[in-house]
């Protein structure tokens, strides 16, 4: 899986030394708020295993997101097959920041890499984007990143329990639309 690179990330293959701030994500209830439970440290060192094995096997998947000017981690962008079950099949783009990540542009900026990766090396036809109905954050970078919505394909996620993690939203994107979306977003413009 090659690294990709922006003009403030680089996404590339996940570290060792990612691990550590990779679980504190995890643990930490305002970044989990949209995901369902808090993760164990090794329910998300499992994870990344699992990251790394499915960009071996399929050539993409979740990049760990590093801020090049201080080689901070702060977190993942990416793209993954659309789950079995879920009403819609494709392959999904998707970030998770830590907290002081927030509101620096980053999910925009990485957002739109992998969208440019997805659409130019991989040449999907179209890429979509699922979350909870509440998650107004990266509702918001969907649609930053030109990604449009239409309420009839909204469902309830077979696998949440009863609340606020059941109602889901997808975007969509196809791959002339991206076409017309600004490369670039000015820092502070969002999560």
């Amino acid at each position: 899986m090659d690294d990709l690179r922006t003009d403030r990330l680089l996404l590339r293959r996940w570290r060792e030394s990612d691990l550590a701030p990779w679980a504190a994500m995890n643990a930490d209830p305002e970044v989990r708020e949209h995901l369902g439970d808090l993760l164990t440290r090794e329910q998300s060192d499992a994870s990344v295993a699992r990251f790394r094995a499915e960009a071996d096997a399929r050539g993409y998947g979740w990049w760990a997101v590093e801020v090049v000017a201080d080689g901070a981690f702060v977190g993942f962008a990416g793209l993954d097959p659309v789950d079995d079950g879920l009403p819609f099949a494709g392959v999904e783009i998707g970030w998770r920041l830590a907290r002081p990540a927030w509101g620096h542009g980053y999910a925009t900026e990485a957002a739109r890499a992998v969208l440019a990766f997805g659409f130019d090396t991989l040449r999907l036809p179209e890429i979509l984007a699922v979350t909870t109905a509440g998650n107004l954050r990266s509702r918001a970078v969907m649609r930053r990143i030109g990604m449009t919505r239409d309420p009839a394909d909204d469902f309830d996620d077979p696998e949440a329990p009863e609340g606020p993690l059941r109602p889901n939203v997808l975007y969509r994107i196809a791959r002339g639309a991206r076409d017309t979306v600004p490369v670039a977003a000015p820092p502070g413009a969002g999560p």
